[in-house]
């Protein structure tokens, strides 16, 4: 690696002043080089893309499988890296402090937080919670040199709850405990993303891409800073493996294995 993590850092705090990019989700070491290597200026782990990688549903993960994952891919690529840290994999704020803190050691250039309990029954921390949640990332990161970028997450859309004025209220909370950029995964209509965009101003917002089929240039025209992915690179990756194995296992032929990337364009890419 030829670029130090306190550029990589520098340079994702660059890239949310002006303009807006795509921040795509690899899901291991393999693609994150590839992502690097088609010229995009940043990307950004998957925690669901991730679990698959190693036979485990999204969420069921433990920290120290997700930080020798994150280690591993800032150390693949010279571009900034950005982390989905879910939760922060405790539930009190200095739990999460603590783990944010063991995340800022693996050379991230960024990371988020989640306001999700991953109890259906009751999905979202209670208000004030949350925003400990945030402060105490902060607070973490502040404590380790305070350039790492952190993403403060809502994620009602996501748990049936879709409503925007809770949403925005939270996100604002979160801008003022100490959060650098805000996500509201789920958001998709012109008008949610335009609201949560003015809301938190100047503070940038990520768009998670998906049903709003937007492009950078729409979503940049909106005021959407950056975009993300999150698990759709990983489930193309599995769509492909699962058509020709069921093939393979059911038919019996092999039709499928003809639609595979050139094993010699990857041994170029790859050196």
């Amino acid at each position: 690696m030829t670029v130090s993590t306190k550029d990589k850092r520098a340079a994702f705090r660059n890239l949310h002043q002006s303009g807006c990019f795509a921040l795509p989700n690899p899901f291991d070491v393999g693609s994150a080089r590839a992502l690097a290597h088609l010229g995009f200026k940043a990307i950004a782990s998957t925690s669901a893309g991730f679990a698959w990688t190693i036979g485990k549903a999204d969420n069921k993960v433990t920290v120290d499988e997700v930080l020798e994952h994150l280690a591993a891919i800032s150390a693949a690529v010279d571009i900034p890296v950005n982390a989905d840290f879910e939760g922060g994999f405790a539930h009190a704020p200095d739990g999460v402090a603590a783990n944010v803190t063991r995340a800022v050691a693996t050379g991230l250039a960024g990371l988020s937080i989640e306001d999700s309990t991953g109890d259906r029954a009751k999905p979202l921390y209670e208000r004030s919670v949350a925003i400990a949640r945030i402060k105490a990332a902060r607070q973490a990161i502040d404590a380790a040199g305070g350039d790492v970028l952190l993403t403060g997450r809502c994620e009602a859309f996501l748990w049936g709850q879709p409503d925007l004025a809770l949403v925005i209220d939270r996100l604002t909370a979160y801008a003022e405990a100490g959060a650098d950029c805000l996500y509201a995964p789920g958001i998709k209509t012109r008008d949610e993303i335009s609201a949560v965009v003015k809301a938190v101003a100047p503070k940038p917002v990520n768009l998670l891409i998906g049903a709003s089929g937007l492009s950078v240039k729409q979503a940049e025209e909106l005021g959407v800073r950056r975009i993300s992915v999150g698990g759709s690179l990983a489930r193309m990756a599995w769509a492909g493996v699962m058509r020709a194995a069921k093939e393979m296992a059911e038919q019996g032929t092999f039709t499928e294995l003809a639609n595979g990337y050139p094993g010699g364009e990857l041994n170029k890419m790859f050196g």
